[in-house]
């Protein structure tokens, strides 16, 4: 049978264990605008709502959220990122599971939340799993930070990363979201926002950001250090300090349950 396009390819999912504690430092978070945005479009505050973060990784997402009042369960299916999220958030519920068979009861949750993440799942799957685990009048939300494409070094980045690494890029679904739900459920009337933020951050972070990323994970350390050591005489140029300014842009997609 044909893959279908909207699935990732389970290998890259599984190669974040491999990486955890580098994902855990050198990934990006999420800029204060991102959460705003989630409590307009979801039509209620954070603090106090209960959000299960599935994906939740090392925590990255998770723990912004609770820093915003909310009382998060974490789903997340892999013993290497999951420890990582214990070891920073040992106070936050986790329950190893996968989005396509969430382990938890029908309408328990106010918010559901895919950071990085939705696109690891099946969608056939994961969106009608989601409107079940949700309440009434709750909300669906997924986001992806990604490369600013409207700034030229970063776009500039992806062209490269793109040439030399064969499928680089080719399973996001970022912005791509609004649509497959309207083909799966027809009448949920998703809604999309596009964010922009930038982070400054040391070379060497950057470059363990980009060595966190599948891509590079299931490449190996050996497979990847030339390509990363390109990167960096490329950067220089461009940050000759020493220093990058990342841009990103946060893709975002909201689905309200009905009541």
């Amino acid at each position: 049978m044909r893959p279908d396009p909207c699935i990732a390819d389970p290998r890259f999912a599984r190669s974040f264990d491999a990486v955890a504690a580098q994902y855990a430092t050198a990934r990006p978070g999420y800029p204060p605008a991102l959460f705003d945005t989630l409590e307009e479009l979801a039509g209620r505050p954070l603090r106090g709502a209960h959000v299960v973060d599935v994906g939740a990784g090392t925590g990255i997402a998770t723990a912004l959220l609770a820093d915003r009042g909310a009382h998060v369960i974490a789903v997340e299916p892999g013993p290497g990122m999951g420890a990582q999220l214990k070891a920073r958030l040992p106070d936050v519920p986790l329950v190893r599971g996968l989005g396509d068979a969430l382990p938890l009861r029908n309408a328990c949750a106010d918010l559901i939340t895919y950071a990085q993440a939705w696109h690891w799942t099946d969608p056939r799957r994961s969106l009608p799993e989601a409107l079940r685990v949700l309440r009434p009048g709750g909300a669906l939300a997924l986001w992806w930070n990604v490369p600013d494409p409207d700034v030229p070094w970063a776009a500039e980045q992806e062209r490269r990363l793109g040439a030399r690494l064969p499928g680089y890029h080719a399973h996001g679904v970022t912005g791509e979201a609004p649509q497959i739900i309207d083909r799966l459920v027809p009448g949920l009337g998703p809604v999309h926002r596009r964010l922009h933020w930038t982070r400054h951050v040391p070379l060497d972070v950057h470059l363990a950001h980009l060595g966190s990323r599948s891509y590079f994970a299931t490449l190996g350390p050996e497979r990847s250090a030339p390509v990363l050591a390109d990167e960096r005489v490329h950067l220089l140029r461009q940050f000759p300090d020493g220093i990058v300014e990342e841009a990103y842009a946060v893709d975002v997609t909201v689905v309200l349950r009905s009541a």
